[in-house]
């Protein structure tokens, strides 16, 4: 995407902020329009049933028309915060319903196996163990990168400041890290 789109669409986001936080409800059914497919997939990629999803996400909502004013540019931009809003409710989320998820990128050595549960009542997927391991595989700045990116939503840019690297590293992170899951998973 263009730099200069990006800033534009920053600029949208920061004013339909700003207006939502005066409780002007247009302002708030555009900022819904402009993003609600990206919060959407944040709280789907954590919770993984579509309609817990659309619940959370309607929640999420209301605390962004409660919570407009607290937003800060200087912090980051609009999308990121309100991402970081939806995947904290999301996990809020899981935790209440002990749901199994990755909850962050450390997560990953330390997720439960399910299927050695005492109680056995979560059955693990071959595709999932399968994951799992091809994951375990990779070197763990780059699984970090891997959850991070298509499971919290993070930008390239947000791995960039996370991880002290510049964006294309990410990039490359991400592109080669990819190849090797599905290469693993092919086998």
């Amino acid at each position: 995407m263009n730099v200069h789109i990006m800033d534009n669409v920053t600029r949208d986001l920061s004013a339909l902020l700003s207006l939502t936080s005066s409780k002007d409800k247009h302002a708030f059914a555009e900022l819904y329009n402009s993003t609600n497919m990206k919060l959407f997939g944040v709280c789907l990629r954590i919770l993984r049933k579509q309609e817990v999803a659309e619940e959370i996400l309607q929640e999420v909502y209301v605390k962004i028309w409660h919570r407009a004013g607290d937003y800060q540019s200087e912090r980051g931009s609009p999308i990121s915060w309100m991402c970081a809003i939806a995947r904290n409710h999301a996990l809020d989320e899981v935790r209440k319903r002990r749901m199994v998820f990755v909850d962050d990128a450390a997560g990953i050595d330390n997720v439960p196996d399910p299927a050695n549960s005492p109680e056995g009542e979560l059955e693990v997927s071959d595709e999932m163990r399968r994951l799992n391991q091809c994951l375990s595989q990779l070197e763990k700045p780059k699984r970090e990168a891997v959850i991070l990116a298509y499971l919290e939503g993070c930008s390239r840019a947000e791995l960039a400041e996370r991880f002290g690297q510049p964006v294309g590293t990410i990039k490359t992170w991400l592109h080669r890290s990819l190849k090797n899951l599905k290469d693993c998973l092919a086998l």
